[in-house]
């Protein structure tokens, strides 16, 4: 009798937990379905061009705006960007150029800069009301938040004018007067090397191929500095009835624990209320081409303020880099997405790197004139690219594949699992 008792229970069927196991697995890989990224049948983003061409002076320009926020102090470095764009474009093309500080320019920054420029650039100063806290918001509790920030050593999370800075591009920056005559504008900021001459007017081919925004970096966002980001946009995307798209998916990395135990994986940081995870992939926004009308939609701006009522650009350390991202993935067509995988670029410690074309460089031409550049390589599309093209990149390539699932059919084997 005692032995009965003592006896170790029997191994339940393998059939019975099998049977019990079974749906929970079939829903996983159903959910895991419903999050993939079809392969296109064709390329749907690939460069305007593959190799130099002779830039048309005489042609029609867009209505368009080099932008640059600087400080007084970076004089240098502003004037090294602006130098750069001027060799490699902007000498041929002839665009204006906008200079925006949060305080009144310096006359020495002035000057040097209008000389750089060939007289092409204005100096604006951001109005004060663009340039601080919104109204709600605790000051006092938001400045002892982001010292609280700083102190935890999340970048640049402990400065109080970077996260003003984060808010103005993420929203009240397309509002600026001097920015409402204009449609299109390209990012600049301090510090940049453009390393591959640009030949032809992007402004001019994002119109005609009706892009709406061009990048050229992708990259993982630092997470501890927007834990509460990807769950606010992706709510007010459910609240507003948007329907997902293939490169909303491509942000997204879907849950492999099955329902319903996925749903508390809500409580962790960048998930949405389901439980799946962003990424944390986004477009490097210190380079930006695109269409200013997008941002000032209604659907953008009803976004921002959604964001701006959150406190998160306080709060947390939320970047306009992360705010477009997910913007441009949840309320634009893959298509009218553009990688500027012909551009050579550099900045900070990042770069893109093309190789340039075979046979491609016009060595001959009189406006591009006469200089040195790296070898031509095989499958190259660069333009008399002065970087090594050999190593087209110094990251990681996984955000970059990630992203460009929708509009790509060449896959590395990786991407399948992404």
């Amino acid at each position: 009798m005692l032995r009965r008792i003592i006896r170790p229970a029997r191994r339940l069927p393998i059939w019975l937990l099998l049977s019990v196991a079974a749906p929970f697995f079939i829903e996983v890989i159903l959910h895991l379905w419903r999050y993939s990224v079809p392969q296109p049948a064709t390329e749907l983003d690939t460069p305007f061009f593959t190799s130099c061409q002779e830039p048309d002076v005489s042609a029609k320009r867009e209505n368009a705006v080099f932008v640059m926020l600087a400080r007084n102090h970076e004089l240098e470095k502003a004037n090294k960007t602006i130098t750069s764009i001027e060799k490699h474009f902007n000498r041929w093309f002839d665009y204006p150029i906008l200079f925006l500080n949060d305080n009144q320019w310096d006359s020495r920054f002035i000057e040097v800069l209008n000389k750089t420029s060939r007289g092409l650039a204005t100096f604006e100063v951001i109005p004060r009301d663009q340039w601080t806290f919104p109204e709600g918001v605790d000051v006092n509790a938001a400045k002892q938040n982001i010292k609280e920030q700083g102190e935890r050593g999340i970048p640049h999370a402990g400065e109080e004018g970077y996260h003003h800075m984060c808010r103005f591009y993420s929203g009240k920056f397309y509002e600026l007067e001097a920015l409402k005559k204009y449609k299109w504008y390209w990012r600049l900021e301090p510090d940049v090397d453009f390393t591959c001459a640009i030949t032809y007017d992007p402004f001019v081919q994002m119109a005609r191929h009706k892009k709406v925004y061009g990048f050229t970096i992708a990259l993982w966002e630092v997470g501890k500095s927007c834990p509460g980001l990807f769950r606010s946009v992706a709510d007010w995307k459910e609240m507003m009835g948007i329907p997902t798209n293939n490169l909303w998916k491509a942000m997204i990395s879907a849950s492999w624990v099955p329902f319903p135990f996925r749903r508390f994986l809500s409580w962790l940081p960048h998930r949405d209320a389901y439980g799946d995870e962003w990424s944390l992939c986004h477009y490097w926004s210190n380079f930006e081409i695109a269409d200013m009308d997008f941002f000032r939609t209604r659907a953008y701006q009803d976004l921002f303020d959604y964001l701006d009522k959150k406190g998160g650009f306080y709060f947390e350390r939320w970047g306009d880099a992360a705010v477009h991202s997910l913007a441009v993935a949840m309320l634009l067509d893959p298509r009218k997405v553009h990688h500027f995988e012909d551009f050579g670029y550099r900045h900070d410690l990042l770069y893109q790197c093309p190789a340039n074309a075979p046979g491609g460089q016009l060595p001959d031409s009189s406006l591009l004139g006469s200089g040195t550049w790296s070898p031509e390589l095989d499958n190259g599309i660069g333009c008399r690219c002065e970087c090594d093209g050999r190593k087209t990149s110094n990251h990681p390539g996984y955000c970059l594949n990630k992203l460009k699932q929708p509009t790509t059919v060449k896959r590395s084997w990786l991407t399948w699992l992404l």
